[in-house]
């Protein structure tokens, strides 16, 4: 069955940041998100398209303005053959089999519908909808997708999961998993698991993965930034938990800082240049010097769409993972603008992380099936 978000108001597509929360939150709650739509509070093919969705057997997920709040309702009350009555302040439907302040659910032909309204600066109403295909998350590594799909397919289909494939970076693929009606999702993970042992983790999110291991060995990470300008540090702080794991980071673009804050040799940056493999073990270094934490890494390179040259064209990029026992460092040749480029720079550092303490981060023993 599917299930789309729908917004209804020019808001949405004006306030980005507002886009983005709701965005968030719903996916917290309702995972699997086939399509997202907008619509203006005018806007005349609302009506026919929520009529589509209804027979297409699609669950939906409608978010409004204030101007549009009533406007759905009446919609959905003509397409259902309701009326509207008023509920603690609410116009909507008289059908409604669930609701809480600004927020109501219906029940079309076993579809279901839920309205919230959604104000700017303020903490978004009650989600009602229920997530009809919980999605598992299963991230490897170090495998190439063609070889991924060769092993995982037959286990999906006796199992009777769904497996959607997705690469974020270059040895590191996440992995669908949803259930058939009759799907066992725990047995096939289990079965993915001891497959690619010291290769493999089960979570929704990977980045509050790491702060949970990290906390639980008491453990923390720093970083060292050149051209992904704090992305790394965000990646972290945005989670809860981060402020145990993590004291801080450096930032260091111009050269001088990279010498002065990092203690980066001058003459390397002279010999190497700022992009440079041996740059970037200094920065991890002298990240680790000034923090005492107990990984850093670091990131330097050449995000564009100006700044490349023939040895080192746009996208070229060292990472750094250092821990107390050693310092790996890795070129990569990223492709995309700007931004996309400094995204893969911050999760392949990700990935680095993980794998510079194996130990820590990935179970090394393989779990049991007979349960």
């Amino acid at each position: 069955m599917k299930q789309q978000l729908l917004f209804v108001g020019n808001t949405f597509r004006l306030n980005h940041s507002f886009e983005r929360y709701i965005i968030r939150h719903v996916k917290s709650k309702v995972a699997n998100i086939d399509a997202i739509s907008y619509f203006n509070e005018s806007d005349k093919q609302l009506f026919l398209d929520l009529e589509k969705m209804l027979q297409s057997h699609t669950n939906i997920l409608i978010v409004t303005t204030q101007n549009s709040f009533t406007v759905v309702g009446k919609f959905l009350s003509t397409i259902t053959g309701d009326n509207l009555t008023l509920i603690e302040g609410m116009l909507i439907p008289s059908q409604t089999i669930s609701y809480e302040k600004e927020s109501y659910l219906i029940s079309h032909n076993n579809l279901k519908i839920n309205v919230i309204l959604a104000k700017e600066n303020s903490v978004l109403p009650a989600i009602l909808f229920e997530d009809a295909n919980p999605t598992h998350l299963l991230h490897i590594f170090e495998e190439s997708m063609h070889t991924l799909q060769e092993q995982l397919k037959p286990l999906a289909l006796s199992h009777e999961v769904r497996l959607s494939f997705s690469q974020i970076v270059d040895g590191w693929i996440q992995v669908y998993v949803q259930s058939n009606r009759f799907g066992n999702i725990e047995r096939f993970l289990t079965v993915a698991e001891n497959l690619y042992t010291n290769r493999s983790i089960s979570t929704s999110n990977i980045i509050n993965y790491i702060i949970s291991k990290l906390q639980s060995h008491h453990k923390k990470v720093t970083f060292a930034e050149s051209c992904t300008g704090g992305l790394l540090s965000y990646l972290f702080t945005r989670k809860s938990g981060a402020s145990d794991i993590f004291d801080g980071s450096l930032i260091t673009y111009s050269n001088v800082l990279k010498a002065n804050w990092l203690a980066v040799d001058e003459e390397t940056l002279i010999q190497y240049g700022a992009v440079s493999s041996e740059v970037v073990k200094e920065m991890s270094e002298g990240a680790l010097d000034v923090s005492h934490a107990d990984y850093a890494l670091s990131v330097s390179g050449i995000a564009g769409p100006n700044g490349g040259t023939k040895e080192k064209p746009v996208g070229s990029v060292y990472i750094s993972a250092h821990s107390k026992s050693q310092n790996k460092v890795e070129y990569l040749s990223f492709q995309g603008d700007r931004n996309y480029v400094q995204e893969q720079s911050a999760f392949y550092a990700v990935k680095m992380l993980l794998q510079i303490d194996k130990k820590l981060f990935f179970n090394n023993i393989p779990k049991t099936l007979d349960k």
